[in-house]
């Protein structure tokens, strides 16, 4: 099963709101002309919405669209479940393996899916192209299939569909996964140190070779909100949601899968999966990018995103 810690650049994002999404208060920024066709951007495992790159999301909006980015449950200004334990990882998932249907984790992907839904509601938009980084994609996969009738497009970056049989993560990068989704930390300085270390195994050579910046990042997402339980409960949404194939080969909406060739955590055979698995779905495997989204990809990732959408 694939999981994520997602590591990207930006710079100073605008200024945000909160709406009312699911029954829960989520933080939303919304970006460009209201008039244009939407983009939701569904950012992935730990990360808040701040990791995605103002380079990135001016990109699209330069294309003529407003794109919308959004803090998921759990993490950066969005609701957290205080006192609510998630069940340790492990011990989920082999619970998992012999009693399926049995629902351990607080929540699921399928209620985060329906925060993204509960977005597109606040902002009065009607049908939205939907873009999913890592888990974000996974969480995309329930939107396009559950919610198709608010889904113009669908775009997976980096993402899987967990299915039985796919290649995982290295045993190294497992374990410092499981380290810091249970990661008892009491400073944020402890947390940071654990993230620079886990981001430095999945990311991109270039990533790899720009660690200045992936410190200011995640210093400036510490700032914004630290918050060691979100992760925890994430990572058991993810567990308890499992293998999501039957949801793939329920989308019908156009999907463009977006995978990087030296991907160390989710590898690129997952995201073939979603490919595979939805019905005249493209893949487009990038050279050079790992488990992150490299400044030098990112406006190739947005003029390839750009036109998958226009042609939707």
């Amino acid at each position: 099963m694939g999981f994520l810690l997602l590591i990207l650049f930006c710079a100073d994002q605008e200024p945000s709101m909160q709406v009312t999404s699911n029954g829960i208060n989520i933080e939303v920024e919304d970006h460009g002309n209201p008039e244009d066709p939407a983009i939701l951007l569904v950012m992935g495992y730990t990360a808040q919405l701040v990791y995605w790159p103002m380079d990135f999301v001016n990109a699209l909006v330069e294309q003529g669209f407003r794109v919308v980015t959004f803090d998921n449950r759990d993490v950066g200004l969005s609701y957290k479940y205080d006192g609510v334990r998630a069940p340790h990882p492990i011990r989920q998932m082999i619970t998992k393996r012999f009693f399926a249907k049995r629902q351990m984790a607080p929540y699921n992907l399928s209620d985060m899916a329906r925060d993204a839904v509960g977005v597109l509601d606040a902002l009065k938009i009607d049908r939205a192209h939907i873009v999913g980084a890592s888990m974000g994609g996974m969480i995309g996969q329930l939107i396009a299939a559950n919610h198709a009738d608010r889904v113009l497009s669908f775009t997976p970056i980096m993402s899987s569909t967990n299915g039985p049989g796919l290649p995982g993560a290295s045993a190294e990068v497992r374990t410092v996964l499981m380290r810091t989704a249970r990661a008892k930390t009491k400073t944020p300085d402890e947390a940071l140190e654990l993230g620079l270390a886990f981001s430095s195994l999945i990311a991109s050579e270039e990533g790899r070779g720009r660690p200045d910046e992936r410190r200011a990042m995640m210093k400036l997402a510490q700032e914004r909100a630290f918050y060691p339980p979100g992760p925890k409960r994430q990572m058991a949404a993810i567990i308890d949601t499992g293998n999501l194939r039957p949801v793939a080969q329920r989308i019908a909406v156009p999907t463009l899968v977006i995978h990087g060739a030296d991907d160390p955590l989710i590898p690129s055979a997952c995201g073939q999966d979603i490919a595979e698995h939805v019905k005249n779905a493209r893949f487009e495997l990038v050279e050079g990018m790992g488990h992150d989204l490299p400044p030098s990809k990112l406006p190739m990732l947005a003029e390839l995103i750009g036109a998958h959408c226009k042609a939707a």
